[in-house]
């Protein structure tokens, strides 16, 4: 089989390559079908602010340890990966889409609860597409919220866009640059029983 030098990488063959690739179009596919798939509630609250709001503050609380526990895993994944920086490229596909899917679920059932949450019902696409110009900083205003909370939401999801942006995808690129480095300097034989085919 033909390998290839990248820089960053070293020798990978190309079939490695393409595995990569695919596992990453294929996570990235997964949670988005799961996204679009997976009933959403649509039972409309009034007059129990608080029991919504609980609601709203336990679901973020969720999504945010399951995100910390994916992460954990991934970066795990990459440390005893044989190609850690195809790995990385993995992880990527992984953490990221979970991480926007995330604060899009979250909006799309708080508009579902409430509807006057944002200026407008939301569908999941509108969710998706809110959320994605709130991680892209370009902020149409096309969709504003309009309660206190919805406003809580999207200022944490800013926050925590910073968080991914500086700290998270350097802490994935950290643990690739780190273990390639490791597998170079001759330490390869001494992980030899830890390394996966990734």
């Amino acid at each position: 089989m033909a390998t290839h030098s990248i820089t960053g990488i070293g020798e990978v063959e190309r079939k490695e390559l393409v595995t990569a690739g695919l596992r990453a179009a294929a996570s990235a596919a997964v949670l988005l079908a799961a996204y679009f798939l997976l009933p959403a509630p649509s039972r409309h609250v009034h007059g129990h602010h608080v029991l919504f709001e609980f609601g709203a503050m336990l679901r973020l609380g969720v999504a945010f340890a399951i995100f910390v526990a994916v992460l954990t895993i991934e970066i795990r994944a990459i440390t005893r990966a044989r190609h850690p920086m195809l790995r990385a490229g993995v992880a990527m596909a992984v953490v990221i889409p979970l991480f926007l899917l995330f604060f899009a679920w979250m909006y799309l059932t708080m508009s579902n609860t409430d509807p006057h949450t944002f200026n407008m019902g939301m569908s999941r696409m509108t969710a998706l597409y809110f959320t994605m110009t709130v991680f892209s900083t370009v902020g149409f205003g096309d969709i504003t919220p309009h309660t206190d909370l919805a406003r809580l939401a999207t200022t944490f999801q800013m926050l925590a866009d910073l968080v991914v942006i500086a700290v998270v995808i350097r802490l994935i690129l950290g643990a690739a640059t780190r273990s390639t480095a490791e597998r170079q300097s001759g330490s390869e034989g001494d992980v030899g029983g830890t390394v996966t085919a990734d």
